[in-house]
């Protein structure tokens, strides 16, 4: 079976992968690695993911976000109703806020993505990229799932207003539930949109569960940015 993610390098941001469903994969021919879409394509905007990995799968060999996350479940499931940017972080770096955002601004420019449908998620260091990056930049997105993951609670006034649905494992011995657990409480304590997911039996990985859970993609469509519709 060929790939389903197409590999894309990017001089200001981060080499990923980009999953487009059948019904664009179909129409799109020779437009990847940075091209706009062809203008009748460009019509068909779309719900898109923006994945973060985990530490494990830093480096420069793309193929290693295929192991885990939304990037291992679109090459199983080509009908995705999603469009998935996987970026990679190199070795021994972790998330950077402005260059996910340059990121972000390339692959707008490059996809038929819908800007007020785009949902952010990822995994222990990508679950702390996702807070960090949402804390930063809370009007890009229409929600979140940070995942294993945690971040500043005095950055939780930036979240106050972006629905968000974090999830831990119990008996995670590498990121301690106490880190969502911390952000969890401070966004309840400014009145805001969150829901919190603890698995009792999981460890370090809670993200296999979540990530399978087709409930997860139908609460991510129920939301679109606040400022849309304001």
């Amino acid at each position: 079976m060929p790939p389903r993610q197409r590999q894309v390098s990017s001089i200001d941001s981060y080499n990923y992968l980009v999953f487009l469903p059948d019904r664009v994969h179909a129409d799109a021919g020779d437009v990847y690695d940075g091209l706009r879409l062809r203008n009748e394509i460009q019509q068909l905007l779309l719900p898109t993911i923006l994945f973060l990995h985990g530490a494990g799968e830093r480096g420069s060999n793309l193929d290693n976000l295929k192991r885990h996350g939304v990037a291992k479940i679109v090459e199983q499931q080509p009908d995705f109703p999603f469009i998935v940017i996987s970026p990679q972080c190199p070795r021994g770096e972790y998330w950077n806020v402005d260059r996910l955002s340059a990121l972000l601004d390339e692959v707008i420019a490059s996809y038929p993505i819908d800007p007020d449908r785009v949902y952010l998620t990822g995994l222990s260091m990508g679950g702390y990229g996702t807070w960090h990056l949402a804390a930063a930049q809370p009007e890009r997105f229409a929600a979140i799932a940070p995942i294993c993951g945690g971040g500043n609670p005095q950055a939780a006034r930036n979240l106050k207003n972006l629905p968000v649905w974090a999830f831990h494992g119990a008996k995670d011995n590498v990121v301690p539930l106490s880190e969502s657990e911390i952000m969890v409480s401070a966004l309840k304590a400014r009145d805001g949109n969150v829901k919190f997911t603890v698995y009792p039996e999981a460890n370090h990985d809670s993200w296999t569960q979540t990530y399978n859970n087709p409930e997860l993609y139908k609460w991510f469509l129920q939301h679109g940015r606040q400022q849309a519709v304001g």
